[in-house]
């Protein structure tokens, strides 16, 4: 069984990531390899890394649930969100002032910083995350959503 953290980055990851790895599962956060994998659309090699591992959090495998839900039946989906989505932005630019343009950004986003598109990233969030609840949708023994700001 594989435990996929599902939320983007900026929403409490990192947390599941590291209350997974207590946990004792064997996981992989942000992984370059994998992620330039992604862009060059290789499913094949990436669900081969993903062999070895049981729980995965960050780039890129947010944005493969659905490749992880049909090459690992029974798979589990952990959809980390914030209390809001202005709450996400402000983190996401945030972050993105500390850590200069990242191509994972211009990937995933569209745009290196997020500073000067507000509108258009939450409303990525908002579809992103909602694509995410209509996919699992009827399938609670597979999905939880959580959000640490507001005590989950």
């Amino acid at each position: 069984m594989k435990i996929v953290g599902v939320g983007l980055n900026k929403t409490g990851t990192k947390t599941l990531g590291e209350s997974l790895k207590i946990l004792g599962y064997n996981r992989v956060s942000l992984n370059d390899v994998a992620f330039n994998l992604w862009r060059r659309g290789n499913i094949d090699e990436l669900m081969k890394i993903a062999s070895v591992y049981n729980a995965f959090e960050d780039w890129p495998w947010p944005l493969l649930f659905r490749e992880f839900d049909k090459h690992y039946p029974g798979s589990k989906f952990i959809l980390t969100i914030r209390k809001d989505p202005e709450t996400w932005y402000k983190s996401l630019c945030n972050h993105a002032i500390r850590t200069g343009p990242t191509e994972y950004r211009k990937a995933v986003y569209g745009e290196y910083m997020p500073q000067e598109s507000k509108e258009k990233h939450i409303k990525f969030y908002e579809s992103y995350n909602q694509g995410i609840r209509d996919y699992f949708h009827g399938r609670s023994q597979d999905y939880l959503e959580v959000c640490w700001e507001t005590g989950d």
